[in-house]
């Protein structure tokens, strides 16, 4: 992307957006790709940068974990595999099968259903393939302390043997010297020392010439000496020998490792692209959780369609403190290319084209933005950028000089790609001639397509977007009660400068402000109080709209919570249906079940019996037995139907069911323990407790 000026990237305050995202990475790869991040305009690179770091943020957000924890800066490591004859320590090769583990996991963590649910991050690794022969190389030749093992080759294990042998011998012999002269008190409290990596003796100043041996150093106090016996001068020098035989093969057996591990050099810088890669995009999702961003639709055409832009930096400062950032909406497309935003001083206008810019550099960037995920973004191929106080002093400009001058390169670059911000259109100037450029420039942006924002106080160009097509009005709300801006942008209407209600809430005196008014035109003053009192109606009608919104979200939800229960209500009805009718299948093929049992123990008895006759009568008796209680289970259901029981003592003139039959009649007396019941036609006398009291049933009508 081109950009003009060259401070275009710091007046938008992109610089600290920069830093915010260095300040995540924890490569060094990371951090200079975050402060070098370049503005692309092709649309699979931005495409492509915008996914990686949406796919990053949602492992955030679901408390994945992603496997690329290498965050050693080993270049300089990776430069000598490279090199012939160079050779790595053993620390060295740690970092690089570090390295290799690393790139092991990640593509172990990308099975197949993740290459489908995260296809940008899983393109990061597509040219890439894990060598196991790497991790084994090293394995072979190190421990995992990055020692040299003492099977790496069998001149190293004979020599450390040797070794072995010679260091045991030489500690027996010097422990023998050491408790000799302990006995005669020639040695000092620490005994013993190693001096050019030699064993000494710490022996007492005025006893050196008693031990035979060559002296190594002494102390700073010069009481003590540190002697190597000469008993031990010989072991000590084959020790030596030993040890620069061993380091030499070490070096040797290291620069074969390196020789064979240098053949993958190749794919191990790609293993450390590919984690400074994951780092980077880890902290373009980390930035995007911070200030709440999303990924906006990406066109390849010019058109800003942006809804609840937040300014980053801003979001960020009031977050802390629980304070709201208020949101933009815009939208510049082929049919309304330019705004006009107006309004007071300190309502908005600049954070509202500064948002409008930096979210555009974001997200040509890559960098996922504060803003509904809703939004539709296009790409420009120019950015420029005219805000605030441009006065030059090496130039010898002035303000309105300087201004011209950028003006002048907007129209002779500006094209149907470019994408323009003007704070303060025409500034600097007497307000009749400086609002008459600022028109034919404005005009003149509008012909040649191209698609910007612009801020003024000019009345002429409030008036002039109403009429030009391609401009529109845009207004920063204003509480005119309490003097406060609202910081909300209102498309479609200019807005006013409040210019006198200020002055008036904050009590200048009422005859300067008569005078004032009567040196401004007639027509202005009557456009900007209308102006003003349009803004103030329109407000009270958003509010009123919220209300109303509000209360139809809540009759919404009622009716909802209404439409729940009563889908709960007939549920719980067919569920209670479909019970009863389970139920009475149940009984039903339970007294199916009895009879089937008895009949099969009936025809066993049929045929052990020589009196077929007796056993014919059971089979009469059952099955009489079985119809029997089939109707009285079927008068009882029927008295159910009708009748509830009711508790409570039997009283004359009650309703009554008897225990035993089932039987349903009408109490006329009471006699002691007995009541006089008349069932039908037929009085009948029965005991107190083989009575239940009943209430007959309120049966619906039929259409109820």
């Amino acid at each position: 992307m081109r950009l003009f000026p060259e401070s275009t990237l710091f007046q938008l305050e992109f610089d600290k957006i920069r830093q915010l995202l260095a300040n995540h990475a924890r490569t060094e790869q990371g951090k200079e790709r975050s402060l070098s991040i370049r503005i692309h305009t092709r649309k699979e690179f931005i495409d492509r940068e915008l996914h990686q770091a949406n796919e990053y943020k949602i492992i955030l957000q679901s408390g994945q974990y992603f496997p690329n924890d290498f965050t050693t800066n080993i270049s300089r490591e990776l430069k000598l595999l490279s090199i012939p004859g160079a050779t790595l320590t053993g620390e060295q090769f740690m970092q690089v099968r570090r390295l290799s583990e690393n790139a092991e996991n990640i593509f172990r963590w990308f099975d197949a259903e993740r290459r489908d649910v995260f296809p940008g991050l899983s393109q990061v690794i597509q040219n890439l393939y894990y060598e196991k022969a790497i991790r084994e190389l090293i394995d072979e030749v190190l421990d995992e302390n990055g020692q040299v093992r003492d099977n790496a080759s069998e001149e190293l294990s004979k020599i450390r043997m040797d070794l072995y042998r010679k260091r045991q011998e030489l500690r027996r012999v010097f422990d023998r010297i050491v408790s000799r002269l302990n006995k005669q008190g020639y040695l000092a409290d620490i005994e013993e020392s190693f001096m050019n990596g030699r064993r000494v003796l710490a022996v007492f100043a005025e006893q050196k010439r008693m031990v035979k041996g060559v002296i190594h150093a002494e102390s700073d106090s010069r009481r003590t000496s540190f002697i190597e016996p000469e008993e031990t001068t010989d072991l000590n020098n084959q020790v030596f020998s030993l040890e620069y035989e061993e380091g030499r093969e070490v070096n040797r057996i290291l620069r074969a490792l390196t020789q064979q591990v240098g053949m993958y050099a190749e794919v191990l810088n790609g293993y450390y692209r590919v984690s400074g890669e994951y780092d980077f995009i880890r902290a373009k999702a980390r930035l995007a959780v911070d200030i709440g961003a999303n990924l906006p639709l990406v066109t390849d055409q010019t058109h800003v369609e942006l809804y609840d832009a937040r300014h980053p930096l801003l979001y960020l400062y009031n977050h802390p403190s629980g304070k709201p950032t208020v949101p933009v909406n815009i939208k510049l497309d082929a049919e309304n290319r330019i705004l006009v935003i107006s309004g007071p001083n300190a309502g908005g206008k600049t954070v509202t084209l500064k948002t409008v810019g930096l979210l555009q550099v974001m997200m040509q960037s890559g960098l996922l933005v504060p803003a509904s995920p809703d939004s539709r973004m296009g790409i420009f191929k120019q950015l420029m950028i005219h805000i605030g106080d441009t006065q030059s002093l090496e130039f010898e400009l002035s303000t309105y000089s300087s201004h011209l001058k950028n003006m002048k390169h907007f129209l002779e670059h500006a094209n149907g790609k470019t994408l323009f911000f003007i704070d303060e259109l025409g500034s600097g100037s007497d307000p009749n001639l400086g609002g008459a450029f600022a028109e034919v420039i404005m005009e003149e942006l509008a012909r040649k397509h191209a698609m910007g924002i612009v801020t003024t106080h000019y009345l002429n160009l409030k008036v002039m977007a109403q009429k030009v097509p391609g401009i529109m009005n845009g207004a920063m709300q204003f509480d005119e009660k309490s003097l406060l801006p609202l910081y909300r942008l209102q498309v479609g209407k200019p807005g006013s400068s409040y210019t006198f209600s200020i002055a008036e809430r904050i009590g200048l005196d009422a005859r300067l402000i008569s005078r004032a008014r009567k040196l401004v035109d007639e027509s202005h003053f009557k456009l900007d109080k209308l102006l003003n009192s349009t803004e103030q109606d329109m407000q009270q009608l958003e509010k009123d709209k919220k209300k109303l919104d509000i209360l139809l979200k809540e009759n919404e939800k009622l009716k909802k919570e209404m439409q729940l229960v009563m889908d709960k209500e007939r549920h719980r009805q067919e569920m209670e249906r479909i019970r009863m009718q389970n139920k009475v299948t149940e009984d039903k093929l339970q007294y199916l079940r009895d009879l089937e049992r008895r009949l099969k123990a009936l025809v066993i008895e049929w045929r052990k019996a020589e009196d077929k006759e007796e056993v014919i009568g059971m089979i009469q008796s059952l099955l009489f037995r079985q119809k029997e209680k089939m109707q009285s289970e079927k008068r009882q259901k029927k008295l159910d139907e009708r009748f509830d029981e009711i508790a409570g003592e039997v009283k004359v003139g009650d309703t009554v069911k008897m225990k035993q039959n089932r039987q349903v009649g009408l109490v006329r007396e009471i006699r002691g323990r007995k009541a006089l019941l008349q069932v039908g036609i037929m009085p009948m006398t029965v005991a107190l407790a083989d009575l239940v009291v009943v209430k007959q049933k309120e049966i619906p009508e039929k259409g109820e």
